[in-house]
Parts: C-alpha cells; structure tokens; sequence
C-alpha cells in the first residue's frame, strides 16, 4: 500500500512517543528512508510545484514538522544546527553535499559562532541522516534537488544564531 503523508505522521508520532529520545528519531530516520523508496509518495509531495520550503505537516502534540524542499538551482548554507531540536534530512532526488562541523565556539546575541569543517559527504536519493540537537551542518547543492526533511519543530518559529566557517570567522 502506497504510503500518505497522514500514514507517514502517524508513524513518525508513534516511534517518537513509544520511543522518547534518540531511538525515536532514529526510527523516524528509517521511516524517511522507506518514504524516499516510495515513487508515489515523492512524486505527490516532491515535484515541480513544490516550493523551497513546503511544511505538509505539523503535529499538534509533539510539534515535529514534515517539509518538502526542491531546489532548482544550486544553493548553498552556511554551518547550521537546529537551535534545541533536531533535523533529519532525506535525499529525494538530486546530490546534496553535506559538511560536518566542529562548533569551536558558540555565537551569542552580538558575535557569530565559529566552526571547523570536519567531513564532507554525498546524499544520493534514498539516504537519510539524522542530525541530534547542537550538530552543526551544511548542506550544498550543485544543481536541482529534491528533500524530504523532519524538523522536532518547525523552525519557521525559533530564532537561530549564525556560525562562519574558521577560516571566515579568523
């Protein structure tokens, strides 16, 4: 049976109230990871028409957020976390090269964080990566991309300090 994005939510909100914490989100993790290898479900939720950022769905109770991005053009973002939530981004269509970072210092209200690139590494279409509270990453793209990305909460409403790569920030 073709997977929907209510099924996908109600799955997700069962592994991350029957599992609280890391094992959850884990679980959710596999989830993305089983919604990438549903043609329908990508090809409804992740098209053309798509925007940059889509919310197709928020929980009411725990707060997680489901969004479809498509990107048409190359884009890149600075070092990031996701203030005090996490963030599981799942590659739909396209490459997306995505940077691990080391926070060397965190920002405050007037002076941008620092941080030092650790790894880069390639999301092909299919792969999910979980990101926990406080890790920093960036993802680039060369050219068009499709993601499908759960937020612990929607970060359209919390405030995110900016970080600058070292040999930026020196």
């Amino acid at each position: 049976m073709p997977m929907t994005i209510e099924t996908f939510a109600e799955r997700a909100r069962e592994a991350l109230k029957s599992h609280p914490g890391l094992e959850g989100r884990i679980m959710v993790c596999d989830l993305v990871g089983e919604a990438l290898k549903d043609a329908a479900f990508v090809a409804k939720h992740i098209n053309d028409k798509t925007p940059e950022r889509q919310v197709l769905y928020e929980d009411p109770e725990l707060g997680f957020t489901v969004l479809a991005h498509v990107y048409h053009d190359a884009k890149t973002s600075a070092p990031h976390d996701h203030g005090p939530t996490w963030a599981i981004y799942g590659q739909a269509a396209g490459e997306t090269v995505m940077t691990d970072w080391e926070c060397l210092a965190r920002p405050t209200e007037t002076t941008p964080g620092k941080a030092r690139r650790i790894k880069d590494y390639a999301m092909k279409p299919g792969d999910a990566y979980l990101y926990e509270p406080g890790i920093l990453h960036s993802p680039r793209r060369d050219g068009p991309t499709r993601l499908l990305r759960i937020e612990g909460l929607n970060m359209d409403r919390v405030k995110r300090l900016p970080y600058l790569p070292v040999d930026a920030a020196a």
